[in-house]
């Protein structure tokens, strides 16, 4: 936990606070002797702090900015890709409590479960410190991706992956629901993308249409790099 809390640039004085963002829920529903938490109620408070903060981060910085562009902007920055690219930079999924099964099916690159514990961590910082620390957190570990020109990003990940594809004749994209989990008004859908038939990305959102777009920037992501 030292080890990530130096990565994260936050010294936790509960530590069970980070445990709780590490620990996905088929972890705890395999440990139900212990009454040790998952992260899901974190993610949900996490993801407030996100939204809060990078919108705030835009509000200031760009004082000229219509709202309807903000919006945009805000969920661009906010999106599954950026969530997981912070967490491939901390190295999250060496750290994650996952159960044996899903630990065995790839959770430690499951990039819904990367980009929860990332919102998760935000949460616990809140908790444990207060809105100025939590704040701090959001900001330096979304540098790169806030510093990045607005008029340089990517706002439909699943046309750039087309034209990207496109480049070389005889390529296949398809995208596939993998599941649909959820009450009605809370759906997450999950989405793979193939490219000849082989997966290159994955993505999850509260539509199809999300969950294909982030799958398509996670492709993209791996195609570009």
């Amino acid at each position: 936990m030292r080890e990530l809390e130096q990565k994260i640039g936050y010294t936790f004085h509960n530590q069970s606070l980070l445990q709780t963002a590490l620990t996905h829920s088929s972890f705890s529903n395999e440990t139900k002797g212990e009454k040790r938490l998952c992260n899901e109620r974190l993610e949900f408070l996490g993801d407030s702090v996100l939204g809060f903060t990078v919108a705030r981060y835009l509000y200031d910085k760009y004082p000229d900015m219509p709202e309807g562009q903000m919006t945009k902007l805000r969920a661009e920055l906010v999106c599954e890709q950026n969530l997981v690219a912070v967490s491939d930079k901390l190295g999250l999924g060496e750290y994650l409590y996952l159960g044996r099964g899903e630990a065995a099916g790839g959770g430690r690159s499951r990039p819904s479960i990367l980009a929860d514990a990332v919102e998760a961590i935000f949460a616990a910082i809140l908790l444990d410190g207060g809105v100025e620390p939590a704040q701090a957190a959001v900001l330096r570990l979304l540098d790169e991706s806030l510093r990045r020109d607005p008029g340089h990003r990517v706002s439909d990940y699943k046309t750039a992956l087309q034209e990207l594809v496109q480049k070389k004749s005889g390529q296949t994209l398809r995208y596939e629901l993998l599941s649909a989990t959820g009450p009605d008004h809370l759906k997450v859908f999950a989405v793979s993308v193939l490219l000849n038939e082989e997966p290159i990305g994955q993505g999850s959102g509260r539509s199809k249409k999300e969950a294909e777009q982030a799958a398509a920037a996670f492709a993209l992501e791996g195609l570009s790099g």
